[in-house]
């Protein structure tokens, strides 16, 4: 994650007074540290990845950035599997840096899991400038192309793309 990216995380967290925030792919924590950098002081991340060791590795980063244990909650599994779990309009912020086949599907799941006024953010949207060149591409890279279309298009976002890092697509739920 670049520092810029990191630095718009953190204020895109502390833009929504962010008590809640749902991550979906924890990563070594980098990003999660940004973000509760940016949310309130008694905000709770809950972070998602189906790798233990992952999270592992990320739950010791917080404690060294000087985070309390109370500050995140890790939980192991599939996102797609976990998130509809996840209390309906109960996150201020949804971040997804998770698999980008299945991002559209995190879309859906953020629309239900944000308040009114809430914000989404996709992490890598340009796919290293991928998602603007013709030709021939991958299937994540047709995927993050629906999900532009499909953020841009929505009657229930305000949409947002920020050139900052690999791309963060942005939409703050009416």
């Amino acid at each position: 994650m670049s520092p810029g990216t990191g630095a718009a995380l953190r204020l895109l967290a502390a833009t929504v007074d962010a008590k809640a925030v749902a991550e979906i792919g924890t990563g070594t924590g980098v990003s999660g540290i940004h973000l509760l950098h940016g949310m309130r002081p008694d905000g709770v991340l809950t972070t998602v990845d189906q790798e233990p060791d992952r999270q592992q590795f990320a739950r010791q980063a917080f404690r060294a950035a000087g985070f309390a244990s109370n500050r995140a909650r890790f939980i192991p599994g599939r996102a797609l599997d976990v998130l509809p779990r996840l209390a309906d309009a109960g996150y201020d912020l949804v971040f997804c840096d998770g698999d980008r086949l299945e991002c559209l599907d995190y879309l859906a799941e953020s629309l239900r899991l944000l308040r009114p006024g809430g914000l989404v953010v996709f992490e890598g949207v340009f796919a290293d400038g991928r998602t603007v060149e013709s030709g021939p591409q991958p299937a994540e890279v047709g995927r993050l192309r629906e999900l532009l279309r499909a953020v841009r298009e929505s009657q229930d976002l305000v949409p947002s793309l920020l050139p900052v890092g690999d791309g963060l697509l942005c939409g703050v739920k009416r």
